[in-house]
């Protein structure tokens, strides 16, 4: 497992997609497919326009990605993975925010109801727990949010608590950490 953060637009994805792409083909013989897990949900045309773009960029590598729109249920979609695949999912922060507010739309938010954000988070390292036990390729992207100054809103700073704690925890299983930084590379595992 290959745990990549960094800051907003650092070119933490690129370096994510190439990293993939060269483990696939040098694994090629028994690499079965190259998966690209997104998370994001096109909610305004910002978001609208970093989706095409990170879409553009897997296409201009003229390799074929098998792309999973997931921003939900990862850990149901890891558990699908089979051996000898190598998988991107772009990204954790993103995923995070979506299961805070899961179920906003009805009124009640993840991030309200007892007990939900914990157990998806369980649910998400029994997923990444199983995964590891095959002969799978994981790279995980999250954004490095932890250089600015504590917020006074209670739930971001839940956010960030629970984003640094699930940092940590992929850090700590990870065979590789990176930071990448305004272009720069920063392995620190």
């Amino acid at each position: 497992m290959i745990f990549i953060t960094g800051g907003v637009r650092s070119g933490k994805s690129h370096f994510a997609e190439k990293a993939a792409v060269t483990h696939y083909q040098t694994e090629f013989n028994q690499a079965q497919r190259l998966i690209y897990i997104a998370s994001g949900i096109a909610l305004d045309h910002e978001m609208e326009k970093r989706i095409e773009r990170h879409q553009a960029d897997r296409r201009a590598q003229n390799i074929e990605w098998l792309t999973i729109e997931e921003p939900y249920d990862i850990a149901d979609t890891l558990r699908k993975l089979n051996d000898g695949d190598v998988v991107l999912w772009d990204c954790v922060t993103t995923w995070l925010t979506n299961a805070f507010y899961e179920g906003f739309d009805t009124g009640t938010p993840c991030v309200e109801q007892s007990g939900c954000l914990e157990q998806k988070l369980e649910s998400l390292k029994k997923a990444v727990g199983t995964l590891l036990e095959k002969r799978v390729t994981f790279f995980i992207v999250s954004n490095e949010l932890f250089d600015e100054p504590p917020y006074t809103n209670e739930e971001v700073e839940l956010y960030r608590h629970t984003l640094g704690k699930l940092h940590q925890w992929f850090v700590a299983i990870a065979n590789e950490a990176y930071e990448i930084n305004y272009g720069v590379v920063k392995k620190w595992k």
